[in-house]
């Protein structure tokens, strides 16, 4: 019989396993620890609702003849602009083929080249379709028509909601962890669980749990313009740096070149795997339409990302234009409409024909290459605590992440994360009730002033798009230093005096996320990667960078290793 949730209905909860986030990674990390113990979901919102349902892209796998898992490590290294730690890529590339069969396993089914193929009545076999994207020098993106992502989650959520020892708590936010670091404990710090708050009736429950695993995904939300959806608002990264676990190279956050430019399409992106297969970029000039990436890679319109969004941001500004363009229209619409069912449609809501059409573009806040630090099993810097998923940074990305490796290493990592709690002692420290209390509001009384919090949240999301966008210069990272920092000071002040809700609480967590985001950028004196500052030369190609790493409670220290 499966467990009931009206068993974990109280204020007081324990569980074998607290996966906070219900993507790709908590998920994965979910049916992996079933098998070892009892395990809770919280979600802050519908457990449909993650980063990962909105991948359009697919999984990149060594999968296809003429390809090599050193030509995918080689490739990731490239786009990584001499950040990525080789032995955490050789790693993840390498364990992608048996991961990728766990999700065939779990009924997931990828397209096959007889269902893209124009004319393809009589095809025969079941060839994997490979899509190439920006950064690969081949095609091996597995992919599930052009909405993997919500392919992958539907299929997991169905596995996670039959299985017995899983629980998913939906519409529950974690308010806070909870660790040794801050009861009086005087040991290595360790993570106990969370506090988390039911966001229906406002009641703020204590989680214990022998491990917890953070897969929480981004923070798009931190700027103005993003492809992410509503719930992104980095609360993994805000949680664990608030409980002292090491933070690495938040300055990289990946702009995805071409987001759906339409006053009424809502941050519809369009995938990279269009340009993989032959969409050319072009901005308009006068009355036509001219190609320009070639002026800034040799890959032209299928670069790495990073240099495609700073191209399109720099052509914008030259030319006054209010986005550049893809031409994909050397395709039939018979082949458009079998590679990119969704984004035929969606476009066709707007009245752009893919076959026909150009179809307007812009860059938008798409991907967080930092996050808490970890190793390749998602290890924290506190005992119990794994971060995994686009929440944790394993040093796989460095400077800028490849195409379709995020999913992948979602689920590597994930899968790793619980294989490693497996091997750790069974008990926890040994800590009494009573020292780890239940939430008290103590003196905070409910708010007349909410409008503290839209007021800030668009605050900070127009200074973090203006002063620490795409390019940035010292004199913009400073005027966004001196403005979060006191952002910042009212929003605690808030914090502390008004009873909490999930909008205070999220409006915390991004700000928190801001500032880390700028302290990262000042502290780099180069441009590398995702981070490209006016006032600094590139680092040279060949060049090996040294992480960027913070950590409270020293709050203004960041250092190099």
């Amino acid at each position: 019989m499966k467990m009931s949730e009206t068993a974990y209905s109280g204020k007081r909860i324990t569980c074998d396993y607290l996966i906070v986030g219900s993507g790709l990674a908590g998920m994965t990390a979910a049916l992996e620890a079933a098998k070892h113990g009892r395990v809770i979901i919280i979600t802050k919102s519908k457990a449909e609702e993650s980063n990962t349902r909105y991948a359009q892209g697919g999984i990149a796998c060594v999968i296809g003849e003429g390809d090599s898992f050193e030509a995918h490590v080689q490739d990731t290294i490239t786009a990584g602009a001499g950040l990525c730690h080789p032995e955490v890529v050789r790693a993840i590339v390498s364990a992608a083929p048996e991961r990728v069969r766990d999700l065939q396993d779990c009924g997931l089914h990828f397209t096959l080249q007889k269902d893209v193929e124009e004319n393809a009545s009589g095809a025969q076999g079941n060839q994997y379709h490979l899509g190439q994207e920006g950064g690969h020098s081949t095609r091996r993106i597995l992919h599930a028509g052009d909405i993997t992502g919500r392919e992958v989650s539907d299929v997991l959520l169905a596995r996670c909601r039959e299985n017995q020892n899983i629980i998913i708590l939906e519409n529950h936010l974690a308010v806070d962890l909870i660790s040794t670091g801050h009861i009086e404990w005087q040991e290595e710090n360790c993570c106990l669980g969370a506090y988390v708050i039911d966001t229906a009736t406002h009641e703020i429950k204590t989680f214990l749990s022998k491990f917890t695993m953070l897969a929480t995904g981004g923070a798009g939300k931190v700027y103005l313009c993003t492809c992410n959806p509503d719930i992104a608002s980095g609360d993994g990264v805000a949680m664990a740096y608030r409980a002292s676990a090491e933070i690495r190279n938040m300055e990289f956050y990946q702009f995805h070149p071409t987001i759906l430019f339409h006053p009424k399409a809502k941050s519809f992106l369009i995938s990279e795997a269009v340009r993989g297969e032959g969409a050319i970029l072009k901005i308009k000039k006068g009355d036509h339409y001219e190609t320009f990436m070639e002026k800034y890679h040799p890959l032209a319109s299928l670069a790495p990302r990073d240099i495609v969004a700073r191209a399109i941001d720099n052509e914008l500004k030259r030319s006054g234009q209010p986005c550049a363009y893809l031409d994909i229209r050397d395709h039939s619409e018979e082949f458009l409409r079998k590679r990119f069912p969704n984004i035929f449609k969606e476009c066709l809501k707007f009245g752009i024909n893919m076959a026909e059409d150009l179809i307007p573009v812009v860059p938008a806040a798409h991907y967080c290459c930092g996050g808490v630090r970890t190793d390749v099993h998602g290890v924290t810097t506190i005992k119990r605590l794994y971060a995994i998923g686009e929440v944790g940074c394993t040093g796989l990305h460095g400077a800028n992440r490849l195409a379709s490796n995020s999913l992948l290493e979602a689920m590597v990592v994930a899968y790793n994360a619980v294989c490693h709690s497996v091997g750790q002692p069974a008990t926890i420290p040994e800590i009494s009730a009573h020292i780890i209390p239940d939430w008290s509001k103590g003196d905070a009384v409910d708010s007349d002033e909410q409008i503290v919090i839209s007021h800030n949240w668009e605050e900070i999301r127009r200074l973090m798009w203006d002063y620490v966008g795409i390019v940035r210069t010292d004199k913009r990272l400073e005027r966004a230093k001196n403005r979060i920092r006191m952002i910042r000071k009212e929003i605690e002040k808030y914090y502390w005096n008004f009873i909490i809700t999930p909008d205070l609480i999220e409006l915390r967590n991004l700000a928190s996320v801001a500032e880390m985001i700028i302290d990262s950028a000042i502290a780099r004196k180069e441009s590398r990667g995702l981070h490209y500052n006016a006032d600094y030369p590139p680092a040279p190609i060949e060049s090996k960078g040294k992480d960027t790493v913070l950590r409270r409670p020293l709050k203004s220290e960041i250092w190099f290793e």
